[in-house]
């Protein structure tokens, strides 16, 4: 293990460790004997997944959890959405995918699934989302859609203004 502050190697200490996110994951808290400096790492089985996710124009890629927290990371950039909660919702998508597909699933299913959380969260991120997503052919569809958003969703969560006043 490399220490994120100082960077050296395997210079560190195991001083707690403790399942987390429903046993799927040790959490280790660690000290850096060089540097002193405390930091946390996360434990995950690494699974040969052999998902392929059918993208819109029929190509077929690997499945890769990191391009759902990506685009979930842009929708919410400069929005009051922690990375913990972005992290939850790309578990439970992730958990939804593995229920219903074991050998391919489409990149729409994906992304459907995504706004169904990301709209629960924060109403901006998920028009942003949506823009991208189910690609709006002219700024109607969008404020549409904003216009649904604002009219279907009356809980805001903590910090989140109104998406039209």
């Amino acid at each position: 293990m490399r220490c994120p502050f100082c960077k050296e190697v395997n210079q560190d200490k195991v001083i707690d460790s403790r399942l987390s996110e429903g046993g799927d994951v040790i959490r280790r808290r660690r000290v850096c004997l060089a540097c002193d400096k405390r930091f946390t790492t996360k434990e995950r089985v690494e699974t040969d997944i052999k998902l392929m996710v059918v993208k819109a124009d029929g190509t077929r890629v690997p499945y890769d959890r990191n391009k759902i927290l990506a685009g979930l990371q842009r929708a919410c950039y400069k929005r009051p959405v922690e990375e913990d909660v972005l992290i939850d919702v790309v578990d439970k998508v992730e958990d939804t995918i593995f229920k219903h597909h074991d050998r391919e699933v489409s990149s729409h299913f994906i992304g459907s699934v995504v706004c169904q959380h990301l709209r629960q969260i924060d109403q901006i991120a998920y028009v942003r989302f949506a823009s991208v997503y189910r690609r709006f052919q002219d700024i109607g569809e969008l404020i549409d859609e904003a216009h649904e958003v604002r009219d279907h969703v009356k809980t805001f969560s903590e910090g989140q203004q109104p998406l039209f006043e």
